[in-house]
């Protein structure tokens, strides 16, 4: 039987935490052989076209929607989303390339392994194979890659592990894990809180976020986003996209890996970037982030990937956070030149 004053204490304790808290080839068409049942599906339509397909790799089973024609390219999302992110710019896409979009194992409909005594589970390093296997999977060895937030840090990730593999990288709105771990202020502390909420021993991170699902949904898309918490749903968020959110949030198992891949962020991920300050992203990179962001205000962020990579380019954009959702246009604008370079 349930406590009602005990959840009601965790729910007003997390309230008042987060209450002044500021804001994070051709296609190939041949039968997979490791397809499986599919999970519920998303409320609505996202990708009219598209296939759906559930993909397993050597750790997990992710949750793939593909299309389009042309070159094949990768879609990476961040929290608190899940592929539906790139609803918007996926039709615009898919006129040139084969877009493979992909939940994050522990995100979505993917599936949800233990992280393990030492978080590696979810380590980007783990994170990254299993979107190389499904590129595999599909026939693509080569490909280029967009990553939004959690996404790029993947991608980033991916970019170091495989460097064979990828043609040309974009990455929005983050700098490098590393980078932001050396530099801890004030404001960093502040608008970033959940980087140090979500790493606490289990089950305080767990339990909180379970008895308060919605309200932090809320406070990382919204504020994030540039909106406030608790009014109407932002017109470029929409209540389709902010239900299907919300189902794939709410999931204590999608809390639990949510929680994973922060532990794994602060420190075995903190070990392998360590190891590989020497090497830099081989391919193109385009870095795009929000003008409106904390992290426009904290760093170069520019100059943050050049010393990463042999070359990087890139600019804000008038946005948010979230730019294929805010600015789909002027985010198209930047992609198609660089990509179709």
């Amino acid at each position: 039987m349930s406590n009602p004053t005990r959840r009601e204490f965790t729910k007003k304790s997390l309230l008042l935490a987060l209450g002044p808290v500021a804001a994070e080839n051709a296609l190939f068409s041949s039968p997979l052989s490791d397809v499986r049942a599919e999970p519920q599906r998303a409320a609505g339509n996202f990708f009219e076209g598209f296939k759906r397909e559930q993909i397993k790799t050597a750790g997990a089973t992710i949750n793939v929607v593909y299309g389009g024609k042309g070159s094949p390219l990768l879609l990476l999302h961040g929290i608190p989303e899940t592929h539906v992110l790139w609803r918007k710019v996926a039709p615009l896409l898919a006129q040139n390339f084969t877009l493979v979009i992909a939940d994050l194992r522990g995100y979505g409909d993917s599936s949800k392994p233990p992280g393990g005594a030492d978080h590696v589970g979810y380590s980007k390093r783990a994170m990254a194979q299993d979107q190389v296997e499904v590129m595999e999977h599909l026939g693509f060895r080569k490909f280029a890659v967009v990553g939004h937030d959690r996404g790029g840090r993947v991608a980033h990730r991916m970019a170091i592990d495989h460097a064979d593999r990828l043609t040309k990288l974009v990455i929005l709105d983050i700098v490098p894990t590393y980078k932001c771990y050396q530099n801890v202020t004030k404001e960093f502390a502040t608008v970033f809180f959940h980087w140090f909420l979500l790493v606490q021993p289990t089950p305080f991170p767990e339990t909180m976020l379970e008895n308060n699902a919605e309200l932090f949904l809320q406070t990382m898309l919204f504020r994030l986003g540039g909106e406030e918490p608790g009014k109407e749903i932002p017109q470029w968020v929409g209540q389709p996209a902010y239900s299907e959110y919300l189902r794939c949030f709410r999931d204590p198992s999608a809390i639990r890996a949510l929680c994973e891949d922060y532990r794994a962020a602060a420190s075995i991920d903190l070990v392998h970037d360590a190891a590989d300050l020497n090497k830099k992203i081989q391919c193109p990179l385009l870095v795009l982030w929000s003008e409106k962001g904390p992290f426009h205000r904290m760093y170069d962020v520019l100059q943050t990937w050049r010393e990463r990579a042999d070359q990087a380019n890139g600019k804000a954009l008038p946005a948010g956070h979230f730019l294929p959702e805010q600015v789909p246009e002027q985010l198209m604008t930047e992609l198609k030149p660089f990509l179709g370079a």
